[in-house]
């Protein structure tokens, strides 16, 4: 279950914090905006990274590997970005620490979705 949005910051609290479709869709497709976004296959605008732990990178899409161009291949395609869970060339951090790290506010919560497989 996912935890109050902190009314301070406007995020969730920090962690990583699992949940199924359907909570996300109830929490946070508050408005027509983002019910438009999260009911498209191909959400609109999204950062993500992915476990690359078990994957045949020889089956991938190899557009999920094309970090080239500002992700242009991925933004075309998908509408967002999605990141193999790597180090972050300036932070230092994998993508699963650098998404939840914010200037302004300092950690914030993100939202954990298993898509496929066994997680």
């Amino acid at each position: 279950m996912l935890p109050p949005i902190d009314h301070e910051t406007g995020r969730l609290p920090g962690g990583e914090h699992p949940a199924e479709w359907q909570e996300l869709m109830e929490r946070f497709g508050w408005n027509p905006r983002r019910r438009q976004l999260l009911a498209k296959e191909e959400p609109a605008d999204f950062d993500a990274c992915w476990d690359t732990e078990g994957v045949d990178l020889d089956t991938l899409d190899p557009v999920l590997l094309d970090l080239s161009r500002g992700r242009a291949a991925q933004k075309a395609r998908f509408g967002g970005e999605l990141f193999p869970n790597v180090t972050e060339v300036q932070s230092g951090l994998v993508f699963l620490e650098f998404f939840q790290n914010e200037r302004d506010t300092g950690r914030k919560g993100i939202v954990v979705l298993s898509i496929g497989g066994s997680g």
